[in-house]
């Protein structure tokens, strides 16, 4: 944000143009008075994501020097980049969009959702992934009960292909949507590690109904 002479801190705010809509103009005051996205630009990363991963890792110390790491949903990098920064053995990333190169990470621009993709993963993984992280989302449509039966189709996903991956004492981490993940994949997930919660970073927007699955300590 800019400052006034007096000092304060003076809000930003995106002039209207003809082709753009109500709501994206919202998204892009928004985007511009975001400290975050403001932090991110001062720091170099390439997104405000980037500090969801970097704020929960300090509060629950989920990232280890030489840990081998899958990034699902990986695109444009905030999170792999975090990961580059922090010595890891491994690093393989994987979205649909594409993702600029990242000095220690293995990308590959591939649809999660494909049928061959897990297989494909684990063949570019060197063994056994010590975190699994997914920030995997869908396509929102705006009615509420789609949006989550398809994000709760992206966390399954994500979540077998992490049970299939993770060394014993790995971590999974998932985006999910506000009200969490259901109680049948709840029942899944619980029993096969030590702790499992929900946990809302601070980077994570107060307005959006996104919230993370944290589970540590995999029983094999």
């Amino acid at each position: 944000m800019k400052k006034t002479p007096t000092g304060r801190e003076k809000t930003q705010r995106v002039k209207s143009a003809k082709n753009r809509t109500t709501s994206s103009t919202r998204w892009l005051n928004r985007h511009i008075n975001d400290p975050y996205v403001h932090e991110a630009q001062r720091q170099g990363y390439r997104s405000r994501a980037a500090f969801k991963l970097l704020e929960m890792n300090d509060r629950l110390k989920l990232i280890k020097k030489g840990m081998r790491v899958v990034d699902l949903g990986s695109a444009p990098g905030g999170w792999s980049q975090v990961l580059s920064q922090m010595e890891m053995a491994e690093v393989t990333a994987i979205d649909i969009l594409p993702m600029d190169q990242i000095p220690g990470v293995n990308f590959i621009q591939m649809d999660f959702a494909d049928n061959d993709a897990p297989d494909v993963l684990k063949k570019m993984m060197g063994g056994p992934a010590e975190l699994v992280l997914s920030d995997l989302s869908p396509n929102t449509t705006g009615h509420k009960q789609t949006d989550h039966l398809r994000m709760m189709a992206l966390v399954e996903m994500a979540w077998e292909f992490a049970s299939e991956v993770l060394a014993p004492g790995g971590a999974f981490v998932t985006k999910v949507f506000q009200g969490g993940a259901e109680g049948d994949l709840l029942a899944q997930i619980k029993p096969r590690f030590k702790t499992v919660k929900h946990v809302k970073p601070p980077a994570s927007r107060a307005e959006s109904s996104e919230i993370y699955l944290v589970a540590q300590g995999f029983k094999g």
